[in-house]
């Protein structure tokens, strides 16, 4: 099966524990996450534990926002991984990893998605390239998790 990564990065100018803290936990991706704003009526759902290791989180929405789920697989102060299942408007399992560096301006986050495409994914990947459909959306939401750190 043809795999893909996409791969964005930004300096977010807050310390490596504020960063850490806003994507370990499901509930503070409101703040920054690039999807929130696809649907207004969103169902939201959110089990296990509050964050990290086992915190989950699953949406239901419009066409545009569609259904899956994510659960952190791992949180560490370095790099907190996610395993993402979309379900509609079309199935696929990708995993998720942020990776937090401190710099002298903050902390640079690396936000890495691999996958497989297979299925409908397999198809439409011949015609169209995962790192320019999903792409901006990681530099969205990067910009919005340097603007959820500004005072």
């Amino acid at each position: 099966m043809p795999g893909y990564t996409v791969v964005r990065t930004a300096v977010v100018p807050a310390d490596p524990a504020t960063v850490h803290a806003l994507v370990n936990d499901f509930h503070q991706w409101r703040v920054w996450s690039p999807w929130e704003d696809l649907d207004p009526d969103l169902q939201r759902t959110y089990s296990g534990p509050d964050r990290g290791v086992g915190a989950r989180y699953a949406w239901k929405g419009n066409r545009k926002a569609g259904e899956g789920s994510m659960e952190i697989t791992a949180s560490e102060p370095e790099h907190i991984d996610v395993r993402l299942a979309f379900l509609k408007p079309f199935s696929a399992t990708n995993d998720v990893r942020f990776t937090l560096t401190p710099t002298d301006a903050g902390t640079t986050v690396e936000w890495r998605m691999d996958g497989e495409q297979k299925g409908f994914w397999g198809f439409v990947g011949r015609f169209m390239n995962m790192d320019k459909l999903v792409g901006k959306d990681f530099e969205k939401g990067l910009a919005r998790l340097q603007a959820a750190v500004q005072p």
